[in-house]
């Protein structure tokens, strides 16, 4: 899975004057509540490490919001390695409120000025804001569209965190006077088809926190007294002493505003709809610390485990009472569900694999490179695998870069006798366009063996064991991801693994994909071709 690129997350934190003086405070007090910010982002850290920046709010310094953002992760763009020189930065950034965000591109290049929050500076206060997101809008080329045909707009990037940026500032503009924020996000996101969770700040000192109406992208919070604060992932606020009981998940469609003078209030911003939260949070994106709507990451993870347990007893091809036969994770991510089904199984779980966390990751560079960057993530135990039957737990094969130079490396390095992949995951046969790097089924190994209804049959998947250099391989079925996460099946967007899509663009987007298969035009983001084929709306 270390092929599979990550989403972006958010992270807000407020200390409202007047009401007293908040234990989470630092030393510095409520007006630097912003320090916290920094690291609240190292902890989803996980979730992007392409750029990072943030924002904060003063009401007494000459420049209401001030945004520092860059291309690196949480600690090089804010030196947190360096005492003199993030001390420097937290002075120049203090503020009563942030805003912040961690970010893998999806769209858009890999320099600064892709780097959020965006913002947009303006004489009037309350046009000036900034803001961040987490996901991807599957309808973005449309609204790009629409926003272009008068000829009086234009954009300078490629993303749509730009398109949301415009789309803010031009209800803004037009209204002939001060809208409720709410209002405007009510506005703004109308024609929205797709995932996303953000954070806003504004030069009035007023905050907004969001989530998608089908609550594709997680968003919690938690409001003690005088302090609000609100991450992409629980694990950002547990950590930064708060209680687990204490964190909420936002409902899908909500928002949250903060007003300096009122305090906060929560009211929905879109109609209510059936969720449909995204099921690889739980098994990969999340950090195994959160819990998402109200859903342990890691005891998900641990269920999963047990699905391959029972799978396994059922498969019957491996030995189990074998001395010689262990199980041996794929770090790091696939740790609990290996444990879990080893415990089921009676079986040692061993740390075969050694990641190296200093690697780089893998998608960075295509062909042989990606392929020599992938052996190197890795280094076998031969002391742990010469000899033995491993069965190997990953959670799931993407592309298969990783998976084809691992495989040859456990054998060659590590000596292992036989391998045996399990993976805690159906076969990812359908793009993601909500915010997961894989826009093209040609990008895909899985429906080349399974077609694009993910059909799992004992001969496709020994011929893709085969091919990759395995003695075995075994996915987990549908239907145990909700077992697993412990939600229905209906509340999940499991479009990746059925090709079944909970918005209609992302559903025509997929239609596209599957016509351009085997095409030139799948080198293409689906995404990038929607203008040309269907009607603005």
């Amino acid at each position: 899975m270390a092929e599979l690129n990550h989403e972006c997350g958010v992270a807000a934190i407020y200390h409202l004057s007047g009401r007293g003086r908040s234990p989470i405070c630092t030393d510095d007090g409520p007006r630097q509540i912003s320090r916290l910010l920094p690291r609240m982002l190292l902890d989803i850290q996980n979730r992007g490490q392409l750029a990072a920046g943030m924002t904060t709010f003063d009401p007494d310094r000459p420049g209401l919001l001030k945004t520092l953002k860059d291309v690196g992760t949480v600690t090089e763009v804010f030196r947190l390695n360096h005492r003199a020189k993030a001390e420097a930065l937290m002075q120049s950034l203090a503020g009563r409120a942030a805003i912040g965000h961690v970010r893998y591109a999806t769209c858009g290049e890999d320099d600064k000025s892709y780097a959020q929050p965006f913002e947009r500076k303006h004489i009037h206060k309350r046009k000036w804001f900034s803001f961040c997101f987490n996901g991807q809008l599957a309808n973005y080329t449309l609204l790009k569209q629409n926003l272009l045909a008068d000829g009086d707009h234009h954009l300078t990037l490629d993303t749509d965190t730009e398109i949301i940026l415009h789309e803010l500032a031009k209800i803004l503009s037009e209204a002939p006077h001060k809208l409720d924020w709410i209002d405007v996000l009510r506005q703004a996101t109308a024609n929205f088809d797709g995932a996303y969770s953000l954070a806003l700040m504004t030069a009035e000192g007023e905050m907004l926190v969001a989530r998608d109406p089908l609550g594709i992208k997680p968003m919690c919070y938690i409001h003690e007294g005088p302090l609000f604060a609100a991450a992409s992932e629980s694990v950002a606020l547990l950590n930064l002493g708060f209680e687990a009981d204490q964190i909420k998940s936002l409902a899908p469609g909500h928002a949250i505003l903060i007003d300096p003078e009122n305090g906060l209030r929560i009211e929905p911003f879109a109609k209510p709809q059936s969720p449909k939260h995204c099921f690889f949070e739980w098994i990969y994106f999340a950090n195994v610390a959160s819990t998402l709507d109200d859903r342990s990451v890691y005891l998900s993870r641990t269920n999963l485990g047990r699905e391959l347990a029972v799978a396994e007893r059922a498969f019957g091809r491996v030995p189990l009472d074998d001395p010689d036969t262990i199980i041996v994770p794929v770090p790091d991510t696939s740790k609990a569900a290996a444990d879990s089904m080893a415990y089921e199984l009676s079986i040692p779980c061993r740390e075969g694999l050694i990641r190296n966390r200093y690697a780089g990751r893998t998608f960075i560079e295509g062909g042989r490179a990606r392929k020599a960057k992938a052996a190197a993530k890795y280094t076998p135990l031969r002391e742990v695998l010469q000899g033995k039957r491993v069965i190997l737990v990953e959670d799931s094969i993407v592309r298969s870069t990783t998976m084809n130079a691992l495989l040859d490396r456990i054998r060659d390095v590590g000596g292992a006798r036989e391998i045996h992949v399990r993976v805690a995951c159906p076969p990812i046969v359908a793009p993601c366009f909500y915010g997961i790097d894989m826009s093209t089924i040609d990008q895909l190994i899985a429906p080349k063996y399974f077609s694009l209804q993910g059909e799992l049959t004992d001969d496709s998947q020994q011929r893709l064991a085969d091919d990759l250099g395995a003695d075995s391989l075994r996915y987990l079925p549908v239907d145990a991801l909700a077992r697993a996460i412990n939600l229905p099946s209906e509340s999940l967007c499991q479009a990746c693994v059925t090709g079944h899509y909970p918005t209609p663009v992302g559903q025509h987007l997929y239609q596209i994909a599957c016509d351009n298969r085997g095409t030139q035009l799948n080198s293409q983001r689906t995404y990038e071709q929607l203008a040309a084929v269907v009607e603005t709306p």
